[in-house]
């Protein structure tokens, strides 16, 4: 159709012309556009970048990836969030190696059989990496599509995704068609934003049917808001019984030479895999607290001697993980521990280069700030 040929060729002409300079732009190499395409999922490019040329600079092929242990995958994801996919990402890589020669798979059904490759990255790294005409279909390419048609509805709902999809598919640039995807991306990362669109810029604004409505920010319909869940979270830092107590009143602070206990997962199968300090979820700070010392049972060989007298909190802080807003009390103590596969002696140091989650790397900038010390009081 003519219509869809002139909205294509603007396009196109738009992002040859303004698309930004990123590192997976520079390669059609289909390992590092499928890295980047699963960095890309729920986190911003700003934080992307840096993680990205990481990555790829310690596993630059999916072999090096495949034979690296996941602790020192997950290490160099660390503070990026959603480990899933770092964890998914590997266990792919090895399948790869495994079924199609250390090279991901150019068969669509075969991508998709990946361990974490879901219909929208599947057809991204075709069309980017391979020039196969799919049109791949995620959030910045669900709101240019439904203000450019006016379609109703929510992107999470079949009804809407379905001729969303349909209608991308008769845009396609079928010789361009990773091109087009990137350009479909960019409009919406830098353009067609979600709550301010800026229409006066936009090189399809011509023909955009929400533009013509007065009301573009409307479309998409937007998904309705979880309820934020608030909860108590009591954290440990537990010292070794080396550590000696000052006097009443006294307090010295700790520094990046000191050793802390490290547990594998948060609590109620949160963050497993990766290193935090002991924790537990109650109810109250109270039974969070208690529920603190049943799990510390499992990693100490002797009751921990709590500095300042058990159940008190040291220091306090907050911290969000999806939909819940988590007020964490920390406490701090003393106990003798064995290293073994799920709890390890950390010098606070080196807490930042394992593979920890960001309460962690919080808890330690919290100590290393001074607002956490050894003493009684």
């Amino acid at each position: 159709m003519e219509l869809h040929a002139a909205i294509r060729r603007a396009l196109l002409t738009w992002y040859q012309r303004e698309a930004r300079d990123l590192p997976w732009r520079r390669t059609r190499d289909p390992y590092a556009v499928w890295v980047s395409e699963v960095m890309l999922q729920q986190t911003q490019i700003a934080t992307v970048v840096p993680y990205y040329l990481r990555f790829l600079s310690a596993f630059p092929t999916v072999e090096r990836l495949a034979r690296a242990p996941l602790e020192q995958v997950l290490e160099l994801w660390s503070g990026m969030g959603y480990y899933r996919r770092a964890r998914n990402l590997h266990l792919a890589a090895r399948q790869i190696m495994r079924h199609f020669d250390g090279r991901f798979p150019a068969d669509y059904r075969a991508a998709r059989a990946l361990p974490g490759v879901g219909e929208y990255t599947a057809r991204a790294v075709l069309s980017i990496a391979y020039n196969q005409p799919y049109a791949a279909l995620e959030g910045n390419g669900a709101r240019v599509t439904a203000r450019l048609f006016a379609l109703k509805g929510r992107v999470s709902e079949r009804g809407f995704r379905l001729p969303a999809q349909q209608h991308l598919e008769a845009l396609l640039a079928r010789r361009r068609p990773g091109d087009f995807n990137q350009a479909v991306m960019e409009l919406g990362q830098t353009i067609c934003l979600p709550s301010t669109p800026h229409c006066g810029v936009c090189p399809l604004s011509h023909w955009c049917a929400a533009r013509r409505l007065g009301a573009p920010a409307s479309f998409p319909q937007p998904r309705p808001r979880r309820a934020t869940e608030r909860c108590h979270l009591a954290a440990a830092v537990i010292l070794p019984p080396s550590i000696v107590k000052q006097s009443p009143g006294r307090r010295r602070r700790l520094t990046g030479d000191e050793t802390v206990l490290l547990v594998k997962g948060l609590d109620e199968g949160l963050l497993n895999g990766l290193w935090n300090f002991p924790s537990a979820f109650g109810r109250s700070p109270a039974h969070a607290f208690a529920r603190l010392r049943h799990r510390l049972a499992a990693f100490v060989s002797q009751p921990v001697d709590w500095l300042g007298g058990a159940c008190r909190a040291r220091q306090q802080l907050k911290h969000g993980i999806t939909h819940r807003a988590i007020q964490v009390r920390l406490y701090q103590g003393r106990a003798a521990a064995d290293s073994s596969e799920s709890a390890q002696w950390f010098s606070l140091g080196d807490v930042e280069g394992a593979a920890v989650s960001q309460l962690a790397r919080k808890i330690v900038r919290q100590i290393q700030g001074g607002r956490l010390g050894v003493g009684s009081a």
